[in-house]
């Protein structure tokens, strides 16, 4: 993948209507070190087949899995999830979405902008709310994507 110009940021492998599928999530190269926005680690559809291209026979040969499935290359995209302290760090000031284990002071969903780090929490700042957040108590999160303002009628995107 390196060859690519592409990292592995994320896996899945789940049964799905069809059979199982391996999802293979990647970014451009280096995106993580430098802090890259979603916009700057995106991958397109030439990369994301040339790695399945080249992974496939390599899995194929290791055997790890014992019966069928199908192999999916994707970019982790806008809405991505967040899993690691370091996808919270890096992702600081953008919108998320967070499903909680335990509930803080009675939310269990939150969606905010997040904030920075400290030891083992960081803030996320949902309206006129601040929640200082465990990362053990995420359950799940991700990214939220907003569609800039709709322009006015008459104008002319630019």
């Amino acid at each position: 993948m390196r060859a690519h110009g592409a990292e592995v940021v994320d896996l899945e492998f789940k049964s799905e209507g069809n059979g199982w599928i391996l999802r293979v999530f990647v970014e451009k190269l280096g995106s993580a070190e430098i802090n890259a926005s979603t916009e700057q680690a995106a991958v397109d559809l030439d990369l994301c087949g040339a790695v399945a291209r080249e992974l496939s026979p390599a899995l194929d040969v290791a055997d790890l899995i014992p019966h069928r499935y199908h192999l999916e290359i994707s970019s982790p995209g806008v809405e991505r999830p967040l899993r690691t302290k370091r996808d919270f760090v890096r992702f600081a000031g953008k919108k998320a979405k967070l499903k909680l284990h335990n509930a803080v002071r009675g939310q269990k969903v939150l969606t905010g902008i997040l904030g920075p780090f400290e030891g083992d929490a960081f803030e996320v700042k949902d309206g006129g709310q601040t929640y200082s957040i465990l990362l053990d108590n995420i359950a799940g999160a991700r990214l939220v994507f907003e569609f800039g303002p709709a322009p006015k009628p008459g104008k002319k995107k630019k």
